[in-house]
């Protein structure tokens, strides 16, 4: 039986057609299209756990939730396949990153009560703790980003002694770097950087691949600050939106070390000496 069936079965209608469309790290990606003339987005991970399907699926109905992005329709998914909405690229704006930093901060006002999010995820290939909950967002991101990126390193042998030192000086003062950053958890996106965003036809931004999780918004915007793609008046839109509090920018390495540790972990010891410069920042 063709595999896809289970997906023709549940359109009713047939596909006629599939192209791929590459992958990121991990997944393949395929534009199909039916019989009744439909288009859609087919996602599937052959080598990683299902939970991941299901897990993306779920980050994008709670995305989705906000309304004040554009967040592709989960049509279906299994443990094979996650079928979303198929949308047709465009081009940027005058006005992007203005509209872009001003939904992103009003999807950043959706809060709940607690730090996690009701299941645990993934940040690229690697699991995300996101249970229990937490009602300190210090605790939160100490325990269930930092410490458990350091304790993955150390199962892959990345966790040296200078690595092990050094964060534990950091853990001597996260309490002093977090201060004065109270807010309600926000839903975050989770893992923005420029590749988990898409511009869609009519100009519009459409977020992707999330790692959602309820935390503190700074979180979401210290990746934005990892790779580049975000300029000046994204952060200015941003910020006029939903004014960040003081002490951001201070804050915004502790924010990037989480993804920096996951970079070790996942692609190796190229990103060691950027993690020890993101802690010696601090300490």
């Amino acid at each position: 039986m063709n595999s896809l069936a289970k997906i023709e079965s549940f359109l009713d209608d047939k596909i006629i057609n599939t192209n791929s469309l590459g992958g990121g790290c991990i997944g393949n990606s395929q534009k199909i299209q039916t019989a009744k003339g439909k288009l859609y987005f087919l996602k599937s991970y052959p080598d990683t756990s299902s939970a991941i399907l299901q897990n993306e699926a779920n980050g994008l109905i709670e995305l989705k939730k906000s309304r004040v992005i554009k967040i592709p329709e989960v049509i279906y998914f299994d443990d094979e396949y996650l079928l979303l909405e198929f949308i047709t690229t465009g081009k940027r704006k005058n006005n992007f990153s203005e509209i872009f930093g001003k939904q992103f901060a009003k999807m950043h006002k959706c809060t709940s009560n607690k730090f996690g999010f009701f299941e645990d995820n993934f940040i690229g290939a690697s699991i995300q703790k996101n249970q229990p909950y937490y009602n300190n967002w210090t605790e939160f991101y100490f325990n269930n980003r930092l410490l458990f990126q350091i304790k993955f390193a150390e199962q892959n042998g990345y966790l040296t002694s200078e690595l092990r030192s050094q964060f534990n000086k950091l853990e001597s003062k996260i309490d002093k770097i977090l201060s004065g950053s109270d807010e309600q958890p926000s839903l975050l996106h989770g893992d923005l950087w420029s590749g988990n965003f898409m511009v869609a036809e009519n100009g519009e931004p459409v977020l992707i691949d999330p790692a959602v999780y309820y935390g503190h918004r700074e979180a979401d915007l210290g990746m934005t600050h990892l790779f580049g793609g975000f300029d000046s008046s994204f952060y200015k839109a941003y910020n006029e939106t939903f004014p960040l509090p003081d002490g951001y920018e201070y804050r915004i390495n502790i924010y990037k070390l989480y993804h920096v540790l996951n970079h070790l972990n996942l692609f190796g010891s190229g990103y060691y000496p950027q993690a020890i410069s993101l802690i010696n920042f601090y300490i």
